[in-house]
């Protein structure tokens, strides 16, 4: 019935048809499939919890969790889930459109960790490949691993340490934190593996601003500085 039909229309017609199909099925073969679990892109459908609004970064927070921030100069480009005798860092960058950039990613950190003297090693996690380290700190060899997650025009970075390093059930929680980051990439441009910049919460901002005499600059940081580990050259 639909091959009768299609002659039927004028060539022009018929053609035009033909090409509106391969364009769509072109589009259907680029689409990216749905993900059951983050990290998310916030253009994309993401179960609901509560998160910090960090601008550039959603990060969800449960009671006990401890939050601070990382810092390059006066710009926040990272964050730090404390919580269990554990930590994780997070930061997220912008990428290509196309090409992940994880696996070039980990090979520099691994380069970065042996020439520390430490060691790293790649193997299977819940996020995929991911990398995991013993780094030198006070003489002392510590566990670390390095999770990397490709998104559409962005790359998270998630560098867990402490107990959960080692401890499975301790991993689990700081686990289900990565899944429930929302990376809010912007439309801007951006060269790959520059930092995603954030920004304090609307909350903290607006309790600075209540709290500074008038014409003075506000000293108040409701987070502290967060731990620097291997960073992205």
């Amino acid at each position: 019935m639909f091959g009768r039909r299609r002659r039927e229309e004028s060539p022009a017609r018929a053609e035009e048809i033909e090409q509106a199909e391969e364009i769509e099925q072109a589009g259907q073969a680029e689409r990216v499939p749905a993900r059951e679990s983050g990290p998310w892109d916030s253009g994309e459908p993401y179960s609901e919890r509560e998160r910090v609004d960090l601008g550039g970064m959603r990060l969800p927070v449960d009671p006990g969790f401890e939050v601070q921030l990382n810092l390059a100069g006066d710009q926040i480009v990272g964050a730090v889930v404390m919580a269990d005798e554990s930590a994780l860092q997070v930061h997220a960058f912008a990428a290509p459109k196309r090409n992940g950039i994880w696996a070039e990613v980990r090979d520099e950190l691994a380069e970065g960790v042996k020439s520390a003297g430490g060691t790293a090693e790649e193997r299977e996690g819940p996020f995929g490949v991911e990398l995991a380290a013993e780094v030198p700190a006070d003489g002392v060899a510590q566990p670390v691993r390095y999770i990397g997650v490709d998104g559409p025009r962005w790359f998270l970075r998630a560098v867990i340490s402490g107990r959960a390093a080692r401890d499975a059930g301790a991993a689990a929680t700081l686990e289900s934190v990565i899944r429930d980051i929302v990376v809010v990439r912007g439309d801007e441009p951006m060269a790959p593996k520059e930092a995603i910049e954030l920004r304090l919460p609307p909350e903290a901002r607006q309790a600075m601003e209540q709290q500074a005499p008038e014409g003075d600059v506000p000293d108040l940081n409701p987070f502290q500085r967060g731990p620097e580990i291997a960073e992205i050259r």
